[in-house]
C-alpha cells in the first residue's frame, strides 16, 4: 500500500512540473493587419521593462537593436508597398532598428533566420528608412507592435514609433 501511494505521488508530481512550466520572459508575438491591398505579419519576441531603463539604458542608442527580444523580428509582406515612401517588395525580412532620441532608423534586412543582432550585417540590408519617435500617451511595461492602418507601430517604455507605409 506504501508503495502506491509512494508511486502515485511521484506520478503526480511529475505531471504538475510538467505543467507549470514558467512563462519565457519574452513571450513570442504576432501582429498582422493590412497596409493597402498587402497583408502584414510580424513575429516578434516581447520584453518587459521590469523597473529597468530601456530606451538609451537596455537598448542603446545609436547602435542596431533586434527591435524585440531573442531572435531576429520578421515582418512579411504578401504584396509590395511603400514604406515612408520607398518601395519595398513582397517578401520576408528582419526588422531591426538603430533608436535614437530625435531619430530612429528603421532596417528591411534579407536575413531572417538570425539570433538577435549578433550577426547583423548591413550589407543584407535591403531598405532603410528614418522616422522621428515620439512620447507613448502611457507608460508601455511590455514591447509591442501593431499594424494600425497606414503605419507600423512599435511602443516600449515612455517611446512610440510609427512607420508610414502604403500597400
Amino acid at each position: 500500500m506504501k508503495r502506491i501511494a509512494f508511486l502515485t505521488l511521484a506520478f503526480a508530481t511529475m505531471i504538475t512540473a510538467v505543467f507549470a512550466q514558467d512563462k519565457p520572459a519574452s513571450p513570442k508575438a504576432e501582429a498582422s493587419g493590412k497596409i493597402g491591398a498587402a497583408n502584414v505579419k510580424v513575429v516578434y519576441c516581447q520584453p518587459s521593462a521590469r523597473g529597468r531603463k530601456i530606451m538609451g539604458g537596455l537598448v542603446p542608442f545609436g547602435e542596431v537593436w533586434r527591435t524585440g527580444a531573442n531572435e531576429a523580428t520578421t515582418i512579411e509582406f504578401d504584396k509590395p508597398v511603400k514604406i515612408e515612401g520607398k518601395e519595398l517588395a513582397a517578401g520576408k525580412y528582419a526588422l531591426f532598428t538603430i533608436p535614437g532620441e530625435s531619430e530612429w532608423t528603421v532596417i528591411f534586412n534579407s536575413d531572417t533566420k538570425q539570433w538577435g543582432a549578433y550577426n547583423y550585417k548591413d550589407k543584407d540590408d535591403v531598405l532603410r528608412v528614418k522616422v522621428k519617435p515620439s512620447k507613448a500617451p502611457a507608460f508601455v511595461e511590455t514591447f509591442n507592435i501593431s499594424v494600425v492602418k497606414d503605419e507600423i507601430v512599435m511602443k516600449w517604455e515612455n517611446t512610440a514609433v510609427a512607420v508610414k507605409a502604403k500597400g
